[in-house]
């Protein structure tokens, strides 16, 4: 099947995480990027700051904007032909605190993002973020994606609500929007909050004993560049047929938190004892105890597949973390 053309490319959330992996990726690939990081004062773009202190590739537009600002937005994306919409507001502790943030940003957010999209460019495909945390705890095994959906903490509810609105707008103003549904990614750069960078910069730290949370819960844990992939490969695929839909991207395998941790300890060769602490454990009925994606769809979609094994993504980011000392040195928060 030949592959559709990116055209010009605009990543929102670029600073974070997955997208700024992402825009590296398609940068590196030749694509005319431009990527939106989120205002502040100090100038900075996330994780981009690190990718282009020497010198900005000559094919990447750095922009600093903020997602809940729709007449910026409609300046800012005009011109584009494919959407990378990946801000979003995704802690999950703080959206227990701060419940309307997360739906001034998510829902909001992405309602201006695709009203830009819609109104004022020419855009030909829109790459929505979901997140596995939309399925709740799993009532069947593996989660398709005609799993209910549950929203178990403020967070999910908000990105449910975001979800389909991007629905919405794809049935009744026929947005070429696809949904992209991460299960569980992790890798360099996560924040300290996630669970794989928080067992590890504690062992990392020397401590014998790590503090953690809910031990039993199972996840399916996907390597960033798999999930840079899985973007890619919806983005380019020239199939309309994938449009309105939405894509798990996953392993299709789950492991407990506790057996992470014995797996970590196996690759760092270290010995240490788990204490659950209550404040890194949620709400009783907020709890997602097991989550399991069946990634089926997307791979006869498209192909995608995950490539890193489990052992060999933590490796990636045990390795990253030994170099970058002052990322060690943030407060780890908690693990939900």
């Amino acid at each position: 099947m030949s592959k559709r053309n990116l055209g010009k490319v605009f990543v929102t959330g670029s600073d974070g995480f997955i997208g700024s992996h992402l825009v590296e990726t398609l940068v590196e690939r030749g694509f005319e990027v431009t990527a939106l990081c989120q205002y502040n004062s100090f100038g900075k773009y996330g994780w981009l700051d690190d990718y282009t202190q020497n010198k900005c590739p000559h094919n990447l537009n750095l922009i600093l904007g903020d997602i809940r600002d729709p007449f910026y937005l409609k300046k800012m994306i005009k011109g584009h032909d494919t959407v990378f919409h990946l801000a979003a507001l995704i802690a999950i502790p703080y959206s227990y605190v701060a419940p309307q943030s997360y739906f001034e940003t998510n829902v909001l957010g992405t309602l201006n993002v695709m009203e830009a999209c819609l109104n004022y460019s020419n855009v030909s495909r829109f790459i929505h973020t979901s997140t596995s945390e939309v399925y709740g705890t799993a009532q069947f095994v593996p989660i398709t994606e005609k799993h209910p959906l549950q929203g178990q903490s403020p967070y999910s509810a908000s990105k449910i609500g975001a979800d389909m609105a991007v629905e919405s707008y794809y049935r009744s103003m026929s947005l070429p929007a696809v949904t992209l549904r991460p299960f569980n990614t992790y890798g360099p750069r996560q924040s300290m909050r996630a669970v794989i960078p928080t067992i590890i910069s504690q062992v990392l730290s020397g401590n014998s004993e790590i503090k953690l949370g809910n031990l039993s819960a199972t996840r399916d844990f996907n390597y960033v560049m798999d999930t840079v992939e899985a973007f890619i490969a919806v983005g380019e695929n020239n199939n309309e047929s994938i449009l309105g839909q939405s894509f798990n991207t996953g392993t299709g395998q789950e492991i407990s938190i506790q057996d992470i941790c014995k797996l970590i300890a196996k690759i760092t060769d270290k010995k240490f004892s788990i204490i659950t602490e209550n404040e890194r454990i949620r709400p009783e009925k907020s709890e997602v105890e097991r989550l399991l994606s069946d990634p089926s769809k997307l791979y006869q979609a498209t192909g995608w597949k995950a490539k890193y094994s489990l052992e060999e993504g933590l490796i990636e980011v045990l390795n990253w973390m030994k170099n970058r000392k002052e990322y060690l040195l943030q407060k780890t928060i908690y693990y939900v």
